[in-house]
Order: C-alpha cells, then sequence, then structure tokens
C-alpha cells in the first residue's frame, strides 16, 4: 500500500503500537502470574497464545507494521485481501467479547489496561482504518471463503491443545463441560457468522468501490 498520506501513516504507527503493547502487556501479566505459583515462562506465553483474541491482535499487529514500514515489506500482509480478512476476524474479537465473555470477569489496574487494549481499542481502530484507508473495489465474492482458514486452524488447534492440557480458551468451545455436539455446533455457527461478515466487508468493498468511480 504505496503513497500513504501522513494521516494514514500516523494512524498506522499509533495502531501497531497499540497492538503490540497490548499482546505484549498481556505476556507479561499472565507471566507474573505464571511466575507466582512457580509455574514457567514458556508455558504462561503458550497459554496467552491459545487465546483468539491474543493471536489475531497479534496478526493486526504484523499487519499494521508491514504497512507502516513505506511499502520495504510489501507482501500479502499488505495485501486488500488480507488486510480485509484481519478486518473481519478483529471485528468478532470485539463482537464475541462483547455479546458472551465481558460479563464473566471484572477486570482491574493492567489487566482492565490490557483487556481494554485488546477487545475495544484495537478492533475499533482497526476496522476504522480499514474502512477509511483499505482500497476494496477489487475484493471479490469468494476471498471470504479463503478466510475461514484462520478461523478453522484456530478451532482444530485449540481443541487438539485441550485435548492435551485439559484447559480449553472459551466456554462455548469447550467439549468436556457442553459435550463434542455442542462444541462443533458452537464453532459452526462461529465459522458463519466469519464467512457471512466476510461477504458483508465485500459487499461494503465493492460499494465504495464503484461509487469512488462515479464520483471521480
Amino acid at each position: 500500500m504505496a503513497n500513504k498520506t501522513p494521516a494514514q501513516q500516523a494512524y498506522l504507527v499509533i495502531l501497531a503500537v497499540v497492538a503490540w503493547l497490548a499482546v505484549v502487556l498481556q505476556i507479561w501479566l499472565v507471566m507474573q502470574t505464571y511466575a507466582a505459583r512457580g509455574d514457567s515462562a514458556f508455558g504462561a506465553v503458550a497459554h496467552t497464545l491459545s487465546f483468539f483474541t491474543v493471536l489475531t491482535v497479534l496478526v493486526v499487529a504484523l499487519v499494521t507494521t508491514a504497512s507502516a514500514l513505506r511499502g520495504t515489506l510489501d507482501s500479502f500482509l499488505t495485501r486488500p485481501g488480507t488486510m480485509t480478512a484481519v478486518a473481519v476476524y478483529i471485528f468478532v474479537v470485539g463482537l464475541v467479547y462483547s455479546l458472551f465473555l465481558r460479563s464473566v470477569w471484572d477486570p482491574t489496574g493492567l489487566n482492565k489496561v490490557a483487556d481494554v487494549a485488546l477487545h475495544d481499542a484495537v478492533p475499533v481502530l482497526y476496522v476504522v482504518y480499514w474502512l477509511i484507508f483499505v482500497p476494496k473495489k477489487n475484493l471479490n465474492w469468494t476471498q471470504p471463503f479463503y478466510w475461514l482458514i484462520y478461523p478453522l486452524a484456530y478451532f482444530a488447534y485449540a481443541l487438539v491443545r485441550g485435548e492435551i492440557t485439559g484447559k480449553y480458551p472459551y466456554w462455548f468451545a469447550d467439549p468436556t463441560v457442553l459435550g463434542y455436539p455442542r462444541t462443533f455446533a458452537n464453532s459452526a455457527l462461529l465459522l458463519i457468522g466469519f464467512l457471512v461478515l466476510g461477504e458483508a466487508a465485500v459487499s461494503i468493498g465493492r460499494l465504495r468501490g464503484s461509487r469512488e468511480e462515479r464520483i471521480a
């Protein structure tokens, strides 16, 4: 994404910094908890990275950092399709947290800071960035099906890791509580949600692209 305006560049830098700090802070907080009970730092990092939220904010950090480097890292990460897929992922992070997880706990102190950064600030900032700055007119209707690879891979990873460790990151995808049929049903509903939101993003992109062409 070349020829960025100063405002776009500044927005990208701020967003990248917020995303990186959110991930680092969350990892550090979990490491403190693990250290207090004599567990390893490696276990703390592995546990933190078992959450879709943290992984997705990490993806946001990578994508925005690559885009902020003024073309020096033009790659898969900076393609409009990739950045749109990430907008869908991080939107789901904020939406699912608000609907199903926000009421589960009430963090304080630095945990509250990390919570707001991961679930509120980064999702809102990134979706706004996508709406304003990311070229969208060449998005096509088949792309959202490919965008399902990431959540599918995560669901598989979470289930395998849960079988090994006995720990599942989210209550609505925990077969030890819900059973496998309900867990798979919940996962399927989430995948459908990803697909619907992906197609909505393509619709928005194509609509705005057509409008911009008419204005031009």
